[in-house]
């Protein structure tokens, strides 16, 4: 019997998210819709220059893989988090976000130096995010960050694909996949983000190993990853990596592959507002589903609503009862 259903490795990020034009990424010199990493004086910079959007701003622990493992637990999986904060402020605001949510992490998480790491999220008016991220700590995330025990007494590992940037992070990951596999545990990877397969493509291959269990991506990562024009060429070239997977389309819902068979699930149709999270959220309800016996369908289905709920307000996280309301329609 698993005592965890889902084990997570990935960045400690707290995001400060604020509403901009284009105007303003154009000013800023800020790529739309890519997740660029800065150092702590250009993310002071940003800061300045968008000041008179902050009175909008809104602080929440965040990092693709805290978002994913947060999500499932609030919907009831019992979940575990490795990852790397400072001993400061922004740390604990971290730490705290994970306790309040159920979240079982190591001790070893929090370094006696340096600046836990922050996340610019610019959100315009077409609910793209753009996203300027200073790693701090984070980068540092490493093997001794891992609880072995833990891992082999959890369901499902899951991996944050933006961990191929750091060297350690990297080494983090493969380790966690080859500890999981070893002890019969399932591992699931997130490509993340279009620029970490553009510029990591053979350190995400090194993440990947042999195949996981599941992956997730979406449309432009996949047929980025796999040097493809289209989906259904990605979903065929994919195989190949994973033994299952789901390919997100944003409106258009997500084209999952359960090892055997392909199916659609629909989005449901929303005005978006704020797409940042939307993906973390879909894993992480994915995850709760297959954790809970459910068939990938279901779970699709869930992970679907899920993120179509969260794109239609502002923030990564939906609200308390959302959870629930979620689960009485799948």
């Amino acid at each position: 019997m698993s005592h965890y259903h889902i084990y997570g490795l990935g960045a400690a990020l707290v995001d400060t998210e604020i509403e901009v034009s284009d105007q303003d990424l154009t000013q800023c010199g800020v790529e739309k819709g890519l997740m660029t990493l800065v150092d702590e004086d250009r993310q002071h910079q940003l800061m300045e220059q968008l000041s008179g959007h902050l009175v909008a701003s809104k602080r929440a622990c965040g990092g693709s893989g805290a978002n994913t493992i947060i999500a499932a637990n609030y919907f009831g999986a019992k979940s575990f988090y490795s990852c790397r904060v400072a001993d400061d402020e922004t740390g604990r605001f971290f730490t705290d976000n994970l306790q309040q949510a159920g979240v079982d992490f190591p001790n070893s998480i929090c370094a006696d130096d340096g600046i836990s790491g922050k996340c610019l999220v610019m959100i315009t008016p077409d609910a793209e995010r753009s996203m300027n991220t200073f790693l701090g700590a984070s980068s540092t995330v490493s093997c001794q960050q891992l609880d072995h025990d833990a891992i082999k007494q959890s369901q499902w590992v899951y991996i944050e694909g933006y961990l191929v940037s750091s060297p350690t992070g990297k080494a983090a990951s493969i380790e966690l996949r080859e500890v999981a596999s070893a002890a019969g545990v399932k591992t699931a990877l997130s490509l993340s983000d279009p620029a970490m397969v553009e510029f990591f493509h053979d350190g995400l291959l090194e993440m990947i190993g042999e195949k996981v269990d599941l992956l997730f991506c979406n449309e432009a990562e996949a047929i980025h990853f796999t040097g493809t024009t289209s989906v259904s060429e990605a979903a065929q070239a994919l195989r190949k990596y994973a033994n299952s997977f789901a390919i997100t389309l944003g409106a258009k819902g997500a084209f999952i592959w359960d090892g055997e068979k392909e199916f659609t699930v629909p989005a449901q149709q929303v005005k978006a507002i704020d797409s940042n999270g939307a993906g973390d959220l879909f894993a992480g309800a994915f995850l709760f589903g297959l954790s809970q016996g459910w068939d990938y369908k279901r779970s699709g289905e869930l992970a679907g609503r899920s993120a179509s709920t969260l794109v239609a307000q502002y923030g990564p996280r939906l609200r308390h009862e959302q959870y629930a309301e979620l689960l009485s329609q799948v």
